[in-house]
């Protein structure tokens, strides 16, 4: 898009933005709710409470809900299962948990890594 047209396209947003909060501040409900909040806000600060004290006295059980959840546990790793790679041409057998094993990259480079990958059997 030319700068030109970028310009024009956000002057038109800017526009249409501009339209919307004309209307919106126009609206009997939405000044009904900025009233509210305003009055609500000079209340808690009368008295000193904050959003969460209010919310504890009108919904005493969302706070004690949130204590009976389990803490979150941080994410360990999963751990990897032993793979058994048993070598149909040679007889060799390998076990590893990753795919970092000499003989099995060597594996791979002669017969390929699908044919390697077929050999396999998963220990518990």
């Amino acid at each position: 898009m030319s700068l030109i047209n970028e310009y024009r396209a956000t002057e038109e947003a800017i526009k249409e933005l501009q339209d919307r909060l004309k209307n919106m501040s126009q609206d009997d409900k939405l000044q009904k709710e900025l009233e509210f909040e305003g009055k609500l806000r000079a209340l808690m600060g009368e008295y000193q409470k904050s959003l969460r004290d209010i919310i504890a006295m009108l919904d005493p059980e969302a706070r004690s809900s949130k204590s009976l959840r389990p803490a979150k546990t941080t994410a360990t790793k999963r751990a990897r299962k032993v793979k058994q790679y048993k070598n149909p041409n040679t007889g060799d057998v390998i076990e590893t948990k990753g795919g970092n094993h000499k003989t099995l990259k060597e594996w791979k480079a002669k017969w390929g890594s699908d044919v390697v990958e077929s050999w396999v059997t998963l220990l518990d």
